[in-house]
C-alpha cells in the first residue's frame, strides 16, 4: 500500500500537466518553436518559388536560392543563419552520401587519373599559390592565408551539376566533376585540420604532416568499408524499403562521426561507405521497387539539404559588410582563380603520360567551374577564435562565395554553350530513347523472373507479361542493331561515341579478368604484361566519351 501510495503521488499529477498554466520559459519556448516553423515555412515557400522562375528564367537553381536569401532577411519573423557544425555533422554526410550512392564506381575508376590529380595535388598547389597571394596582397599571416587559401580551394559541385543538367556535357567531364568533388572536399578538410595543429602546436615537420595525411585518410577508407560491407550484409537479410533508408541514414551519419571519434577522416569514412552501398549492395539480391524507393529518397533528401544550405548562404550574407570588404574579396577572388589556373592546365597537361588525354575545351570549363559553397563557408565559421582577424577572415569568404555563386554560376552555361561541347543529336536522342526502352524492359523481365521464382505469380500469367515486354525487346534490339551495322564513315559522331564507350567497357573487363588472373597465379606477369600493354593502347585510342 504504501509503495501504491508513493507511485500514486508520481503518476497522478502527470495529466495535470496537461492543462496546467505554462511558464514563462515555457510560452517563450512555444514562441520560439512557432517563429521556427514559420520561417521553414516561408523558406519552403521561397524555394519553390526560385525553382519555378530559375526554370523558365536559366538561371541555375542554386544562383537563384542565395539571390532569394539575400532580399528575404528582412521579412522572416526571426534571424537565423548558417552553423558550422550542423552542416558538419549533419548536412555534409548527407551530401555526401546521396553523391556517392549514385556514383558508377566503374566509371569513377576510368576517369582517377584526373581526378587523383585534381583531389589531390590539385587542392595543395591551388592552396598554396592562393595562401600566397593574399598573404602579400592583403598583409595576412601565413596560418590566416593558409587557412584562407584551403577553404577557397573547395568546388561545389551542386552549382556545376546543376548547369550539366541544363546543359549536356559528355559523361566522363561530368564524371571528373564528381570525383573530384567527391575527394576534394576530403584532402581540404585534412589540410585545414593539419594547418590548425600547427597553429595550435606552433610546429609539424613535413614528415609528421604525410604521416597524420596517410592515416588520416587510411583510416577513414577502412571505417568507410567496414560499413558500407555491414550495411551490405544487412540489405541481404530484408527487403524492407523502409527500413533499408533507416539503416542508408544511420550510415551515413555514423560513418562520420565515428570517423571523428577516431580521429580519421569522417568525410572520406561517408564517400568509400557510400559507393559501397550504391555499387555493391543495391546491385545485390535488392529488388527494384526497394532500390527506387532508397535512390528516390536519397535524391531527395539530397535536394532538401541544398534547398535550404544556399537559403541560408543568402540569408548569412551581409551586404553592407560585403561593400566595406570588396577590394579584399575581389583579390582574394583573383587569388583562387590563379590557383586553379595553375593547378588544372598543368596537370592535367601530365594525365596525357599515363591516361586519355583530357580535352583542352573540358579544362576550361574544369576552371570556371570550381564555384564555392556551403563548405568553405562552413568551414570560415569554424576558424577557432584564437586565429587572429578571425571576424575579417569569415566576411573576406563569405563574400568571395557570394560573387562565386553569382558570378560563375550564371557564367558557367554560357560557357559551355560556347564551347560547343555537348554533341547531343537527333540521332544521339534515338539511341537513347531506344536503349531507355531496351533497358526498361530488360529490368521489368529480370523482375517478373524473380517474382515467379519466389512464388508471386503463377505461370501462365508470368508467360503472357514475359511475352509483351520480349515483343519490346525485340523491337528496340532491331531498331539499334540497324544503327550499329551502319560503315563507320556513316556513323554521326555521338554514335561513334556511344560505341566507343561500349568498346571501352569491355576492354576494362578484358583488362580486370587479367589482372584478377595475375593475382590468383593463373597467369604469368610477363604475359599479362604485354596483353595489358596493348589494352591500354586501345583504351587511349578510342575517342573521349
Amino acid at each position: 500500500m504504501l509503495l501504491m501510495g508513493k507511485a500514486a503521488q508520481w503518476l497522478l499529477p502527470q495529466p495535470f500537466l496537461l492543462t496546467a498554466p505554462a511558464s514563462g520559459a515555457a510560452l517563450q519556448h512555444q514562441e520560439k518553436v512557432a517563429e521556427l516553423v514559420t520561417v521553414l515555412i516561408i523558406l519552403l515557400l521561397v524555394a519553390t518559388g526560385v525553382a519555378l522562375l530559375s526554370r523558365r528564367l536559366r538561371v541555375p537553381y542554386v544562383t537563384g536560392l542565395v539571390l532569394a536569401g539575400l532580399a528575404i532577411t528582412e521579412l522572416l519573423p526571426r534571424r537565423i543563419g548558417l552553423d558550422s557544425s550542423l552542416i558538419f555533422n549533419l548536412f555534409m554526410p548527407v551530401l555526401l552520401f546521396e553523391a556517392a550512392i549514385n556514383t558508377d564506381i566503374s566509371r569513377l575508376r576510368s576517369t582517377i587519373g584526373p581526378i587523383g590529380l585534381l583531389a589531390g595535388p590539385g587542392v595543395v598547389l591551388a592552396s598554396g599559390v592562393t595562401a600566397v597571394l593574399l598573404k602579400f596582397g592583403l598583409g595576412l599571416a601565413w596560418i590566416p592565408a593558409l587557412l584562407v587559401g584551403v577553404i577557397l580551394a573547395i568546388t561545389d559541385t551542386v552549382s556545376v551539376i546543376a548547369v550539366f543538367n541544363e546543359v549536356p556535357v559528355p559523361s566522363r567531364l561530368s564524371t571528373i566533376v564528381e570525383g573530384e568533388s567527391l575527394f576534394n572536399d576530403g584532402a581540404a578538410l585534412v589540410l585545414f585540420n593539419l594547418i590548425l595543429q600547427v597553429q595550435k602546436t606552433g610546429s609539424l615537420t613535413f614528415l609528421e604532416g604525410l604521416q597524420n595525411l596517410f592515416v588520416v585518410i587510411v583510416g577513414g577508407t577502412l571505417v568507410g568499408l567496414a560499413l558500407g560491407y555491414l550495411t551490405t550484409a544487412l540489405f541481404t537479410q530484408s527487403d524492407d524499403p523502409l527500413s533499408s533508408i533507416l539503416l542508408t541514414v544511420a550510415v551515413s551519419l555514423g560513418a562520420f562521426q565515428i570517423g571523428q571519434f577516431l580521429q580519421v577522416s569522417g568525410v572520406v569514412a561517408v564517400v568509400v561507405a557510400g559507393l559501397i552501398v550504391g555499387n555493391i549492395g543495391l546491385s545485390g539480391s535488392v529488388s527494384a521497387s526497394s532500390r527506387v524507393t532508397l535512390l528516390s529518397f536519397w535524391e531527395y533528401a539530397g535536394f532538401g539539404v541544398n534547398t535550404f544550405i544556399f537559403l541560408l548562404i543568402g540569408l548569412e550574407i551581409d551586404l553592407l559588410t560585403l561593400w566595406r570588404t570588396l577590394p579584399a574579396v575581389l583579390l582574394a577572388v583573383l587569388a583562387y582563380q590563379v590557383g586553379r589556373i595553375l593547378s588544372v592546365y598543368p596537370l592535367l597537361a601530365v594525365v596525357r603520360w599515363f591516361d586519355r588525354p583530357v580535352p583542352l575545351r573540358w579544362q576550361h570549363v574544369l576552371f570556371l567551374g570550381n564555384i564555392k559553397g556551403s563548405l568553405s563557408m562552413a568551414l570560415a565559421l569554424s576558424i577557432p577564435p584564437s586565429v587572429a582577424g578571425r571576424g575579417e577572415l569569415i566576411a573576406l569568404v563569405f563574400g568571395t562565395v557570394l560573387l562565386s555563386l553569382i558570378g560563375q554560376g550564371v557564367s558557367l552555361p554560357w560557357l559551355v554553350k560556347q564551347l560547343q561541347i555537348s554533341h547531343l543529336s537527333a540521332s544521339d536522342q534515338q539511341i537513347e530513347e531506344l536503349q531507355a526502352q531496351l533497358m526498361a524492359a530488360k529490368a521489368a523481365q529480370e523482375e517478373l523472373d524473380s517474382l515467379l521464382k519466389a512464388g508471386v505469380l503463377p505461370k501462365s500469367v508470368y508467360e503472357e507479361m514475359r511475352s509483351s515486354y520480349q515483343v519490346r525487346v525485340a523491337r528496340s534490339e532491331k531498331a539499334l542493331r540497324d544503327f550499329y551495322n551502319r560503315r563507320p564513315d556513316q556513323l554521326m559522331i555521338g554514335e561513334r561515341t556511344k560505341l566507343d564507350a561500349i568498346r571501352r567497357r569491355l576492354l576494362l573487363a578484358e583488362k580486370g579478368a587479367i589482372v584478377e588472373a595475375v593475382r590468383k597465379r593463373i597467369l604469368s606477369e610477363e604475359v599479362a604484361r604485354e596483353r595489358l600493354q596493348a589494352i591500354n593502347e586501345q583504351l587511349l585510342a578510342l575517342e573521349d566519351d
